[in-house]
């Protein structure tokens, strides 16, 4: 039986667990809209897992490039952040005190961005309130 060759270069897992990829959750779906966008338009034209495997190989390596960031310059904001969510049920409004200091390194430092979609224009963003006020919300 013959071997078919692998036509794209492998790449190497994340390496992370849940609590990293939430802190860095918005940096990645900033930096990496593109390919992530291709991906899921390659998904809908097949769903046949090998027919992406170029566009999923693309995610990941944007995803890896976001993580190496963080970690090489602004290691312990990232370590704090994720830390907290590990520790608070992955809970993002238990960990705002921890998030500041992580986005404005990673902001000042790297330059990422950090849009929540869905925030009204000329409303603050939540990662953005001094004062945040916390409320239980009715269903």
């Amino acid at each position: 039986m013959a071997e078919l060759k692998d036509p794209l270069p492998p790449v190497q897992e994340l390496g992370a667990t849940s609590g990293p990829l939430k802190s860095a959750a918005y940096f990645i779906g900033d930096r990496c809209k593109e390919f992530n966008e291709d991906f899921m338009l390659c998904k809908n034209e097949s769903r046949a897992p090998e027919h992406c495997l170029q566009e999923g190989r693309k995610v990941t390596r944007c995803a890896q490039e976001v993580l190496t960031n963080l970690r090489a310059a602004c290691a312990a904001e990232f370590e704090t952040h994720w830390q907290c969510l590990e520790q608070n049920n992955h809970y993002y409004y238990k960990c705002r005190r921890e998030e500041r200091p992580l986005n404005t390194c990673a902001f000042t430092k790297i330059g990422y961005k950090k849009e929540i979609p869905g925030t009204t224009e000329g409303q603050t963003p939540i990662h953005e309130v001094k004062m945040p006020y916390y409320r239980p919300q009715q269903k």
